[in-house]
């Protein structure tokens, strides 16, 4: 195992890993029950979506530790999810089970970008200044996911969003975020699990004390059985005719920009790059997460897509496929013990992922902020991810600004024509 992971030359060991492994699925297991609340608006049922849940989020993580060797976790996309759900099916009134084989469509062209290498060739045409940018973005991101999971920060229809107020909730949320920052800034092996476990039981007394009948952690049993009633109800045929290409294309490149944006923050936070500053073994973390989309049209769910939250269990010391193997190894159970996953409330993991967005924002040092013709469109990526809540829009319109203002501005040598392609397609998924 430490040869195979090479964990000496990646400064790590078996502990370290299983810990970040840990760390990274406390923070990315509310999907099991969030992914199927959502796509269950389709028709589709909840229990069958969370089984395809669990599988694709388990072999998805698994075959990326195993085959790409890198400390990334996958499972389905939020943001996807609700594309899927909310403009392909209700919007446009494509049935689930067409919506699903376009999944799979996507998927499959995914893949061929991937195995030729044309993804990885899109990810060198991204200038630094724009990598750096998605990196502190993603960092920002995360850290509004947080505040918003404790219901810190509200929508607001005065000035679109505000402070929660003090209630049960962001009370125990402050509590947890001290309490973890201290343990982070004590460099406490395994702080942010702590952080978590002392979250959710500080959340059962304030849960319960203050707020009358308010309980934070709820308890909702132990087993419940896997439903495999969506397991390839996809319509292959169906989701090829003319109407539902527009959707392939919308679901390639929501996911292809997703992945690769996460992808590219995450390395360059966590400093998983090589020489000449790319991420490592890129290609085929590529076609892992090609796969992972192709399979969840054919188990039932919404695209799967490498997951920020990874960032915590790399900022814990995972460096290795270590980290993402123990993490999807987590996942299976439960396929059978999904009421457990109450237990752990959505407040408790928010400390960790604030702290997370700290970590995150080491490469904005990088940023060249005194020429503007960088700093502009760089900007424009970062504060864009976290204030469109869309990591893509952000990738997207840093790509424009960074083509338009170099044009304009006399440097056209620094852009590159696949930048160009780039843009094309950023304008028809805009326009699409």
């Amino acid at each position: 195992m430490d040869k195979f992971f090479n964990f000496e030359e990646n400064r790590t060991n078996l502990k370290t890993e299983i810990i970040a492994g840990i760390t990274t699925f406390l923070a990315t297991m509310y999907i099991i029950v969030v992914n199927p609340g959502i796509i269950s608006a389709t028709g589709m049922p909840f229990s069958g979506v969370l089984t395809a849940t669990v599988l694709v989020s388990a072999f998805s993580s698994i075959m990326m530790g195993i085959y790409a060797k890198n400390p990334i976790v996958l499972a389905p996309g939020m943001g996807l999810n609700a594309f899927f759900t909310y403009s392909v099916v209700l919007g446009m009134g494509v049935k689930w089970e067409v919506a699903l084989g376009a999944v799979f469509w996507s998927g499959i062209v995914f893949l061929i970008l991937s195995i030729f290498n044309i993804r990885t060739a899109i990810v060198k045409a991204i200038p630094k200044q724009i990598r750096y940018a998605v990196a502190a973005g993603i960092g920002l991101f995360i850290t509004l996911i947080g505040f918003v999971n404790a219901k810190f920060i509200v929508d607001n229809p005065a000035t679109l969003v505000g402070f929660g107020g003090l209630n049960p909730t962001t009370i125990t949320f402050a509590i947890g975020l001290l309490i973890t920052a201290v343990l982070v800034v004590k460099r406490l092996k395994g702080a942010l699990i702590f952080g978590i476990i002392f979250t959710t039981l500080i959340a059962i007394p304030i849960g319960r004390i203050w707020g009358g009948d308010v309980a934070i952690v709820n308890w909702n049993g132990i087993f419940s059985a896997p439903d495999f009633s969506v397991f390839l109800a996809l319509d292959l045929v169906g989701s090829l005719s003319l109407a539902i290409i527009p959707v392939i294309f919308a679901l390639l490149f929501t996911d292809m920009f997703d992945s690769l944006s996460t992808f590219i923050g995450v390395s360059e936070a966590a400093d998983l790059v090589d020489e000449e500053g790319e991420p490592l073994r890129i290609k085929e973390s590529m076609i892992v997460d090609s796969i992972s989309t192709t399979i969840s049209g054919l188990f039932g769910t919404s695209s799967g897509t490498s997951y920020i939250e990874s960032a915590t269990g790399i900022e814990e010391g995972g460096r290795t496929g270590m980290t993402a193997v123990v993490a999807g190894l987590l996942f299976l159970p439960f396929m059978f013990f999904s009421p457990l996953l109450s237990v752990i409330p959505g407040v408790a993991t928010a400390p960790a992922l604030v702290l997370v967005g700290v970590f995150m924002m080491k490469p904005v040092m990088k940023i060249n902020w005194t020429n503007f013709d960088d700093s502009i469109p760089a900007f424009l990526a970062m504060i864009l991810i976290p204030t469109t809540y869309s990591i893509t829009q952000g990738i997207i319109w840093g790509f424009l600004s960074w083509t338009v203002i170099k044009l304009l501005v006399g440097k056209k040598e620094e852009i590159t024509p696949m930048l160009i392609i780039i843009d094309i397609l950023a304008i028809l998924a805009l326009v699409v």
